[in-house]
């Protein structure tokens, strides 16, 4: 009796933990970013579940796969492209997408890591033929907005005219949106949208962006030899402009000093006119005077009689 007591609490034991273990294995828990899709024997069995909760399934013989409702990251590997002009370029895209149809994805692909293989077998060449399609001004730009970037004062008109006579006429944007709409009727087949493209970043190949830099190192050069020119005329007209002005001061100063040599000699002249007007014979004595400094020296000899008007001072007395 005991024995078969035993048997029996070991024999129920032994059934709670089948019960307990096809429990757990019923059930499974369905998150808010996660949806559902239930397979048997790897046939999917009913709708997808998407919400959330805690759920159901037959044990053992149902098997809950789990794939993301929320947005995912696609981030392409850097291309060498070439341009509609022939210029080589890098060019780095990315995407995001979501899965619509679990079913569909489940038949399909089966799981992420596969679906982003297909996602650059799909979106890849798209970006590569689109950015064939167009020259490089086009991937580049969006607008004719003219660019920040333009220097004032270092090109005339007639080059800022030349620049800006490119229009651009479909643009960055437009080509991202020409290469969602050529990737995403691809990827629906997967169960899979895609929700956006972009071009992350642009890049010159080593040997175009060699090429960039010379050319930008030449016009930086002329730029700067424009500028020294400029600068050089700008300082000869400056020292011209010096040398003017101070040739009409120095002018300006001489007949200045020259008018106020004439009028103090004039007022000299006027003042010893006065005083000699006023006593002739002390002029005539003055004159004589001066004309004995002038005539006469160590090395002179003058033969004179002496009644001679030019010693009458000598001989006068009084």
């Amino acid at each position: 009796m005991k024995g078969f007591s035993s048997t029996v609490s070991l024999l129920l034991s032994f059934v709670a933990f089948i019960a307990v273990l096809c429990l757990f294995n019923s059930l499974y828990i369905v998150n808010e970013i996660d949806q559902v899709v239930i397979t048997q024997f790897g046939r999917v069995i009913g709708d997808p579940v998407s919400t959330p909760g805690l759920k159901f399934k037959f044990p053992f013989l149902q098997k809950a796969n789990h794939f993301p409702k929320n947005l995912q990251e696609w981030d392409g590997d850097p291309g060498q492209i070439p341009t509609l002009d022939k210029t080589y370029i890098w060019v780095e895209a990315f995407a995001r997408w979501r899965i619509t149809d679990p079913v569909m994805f489940f038949k399909t692909v089966n799981n992420t890591t596969i679906a982003k293989a297909r996602l650059d077998e799909i979106i890849d060449p798209a970006v590569r033929n689109l950015v064939t399609s167009y020259p490089l001004v086009e991937t580049v730009r969006w607008t004719d907005r003219p660019l920040d970037t333009f220097e004032q004062g270092i090109h005339d008109e007639s080059q800022a005219a030349e620049e800006q006579s490119y229009k651009v006429k479909f643009g960055r944007e437009k080509i991202t949106g020409a290469i969602l709409d050529s990737a995403r009727a691809k990827l629906v087949p997967f169960g899979i949208e895609l929700v956006d493209v972009k071009i992350k970043r642009i890049g010159y190949v080593d040997q175009v962006r060699k090429a960039v830099y010379e050319r930008m190192i030449a016009e930086r050069r002329q730029i700067a030899e424009k500028f020294r020119s400029e600068g050089k005329g700008e300082a000869e007209k400056i020292l011209g402009e010096k040398e003017r002005e101070l040739k009409r001061i120095s002018s300006d100063a001489y007949r200045l000093v020259q008018g106020l040599k004439g009028k103090a000699d004039a007022e000299a002249i006027k003042i010893y006119a006065q005083s000699y007007g006023n006593d002739p014979e002390f002029y005539s004595f003055m004159n004589t005077l001066e004309m004995y400094k002038t005539t006469f020296d160590d090395k002179s000899t003058l033969v004179i009689g002496t009644d001679s008007e030019f010693f009458k001072y000598l001989k006068s007395r009084d």
